[in-house]
């Protein structure tokens, strides 16, 4: 069983930015997709952005050019930075690696 755990979150005025980590034992091995999410009350979970399972990165419209996937192999991590935050990019921001969820990391962003 995995348990993916994140962490990086805060509040910063828009134009900030955050570095947002997904860390599970064993990641760098996995073969499977790591998806970030993120879910502000009332709405729906969205998808974000992905490292997927081979090693590239795929990204939501709405965060293409200011969030940015990596991976630390290493400390078996997988980062989202993400930058010129929004408003609206308020949320909780969760990681999902091979269909287990972490209890995710919150962001907000004030005006």
């Amino acid at each position: 069983q995995v348990q993916p755990v994140e962490s990086g979150g805060g509040s910063v005025h828009a134009g900030g930015s955050l570095r947002l980590s997904c860390t599970a034992p064993g990641l760098s091995s996995m073969r499977c997709a790591v998806l970030w999410y993120r879910q502000n009350d009332g709405k729906r979970r969205e998808w974000v952005a992905s490292r997927t399972s081979g090693g590239g990165t795929d990204y939501a419209d709405s965060v293409r050019d200011r969030f940015t996937v990596s991976e630390d192999k290493g400390n078996d991590t997988v980062y989202l930075q993400v930058t010129s935050l929004k408003p609206e990019d308020t949320g909780m921001y969760s990681c999902n690696v091979c269909n287990f969820w972490g209890q995710g990391t919150q962001v907000t962003v004030s005006s």
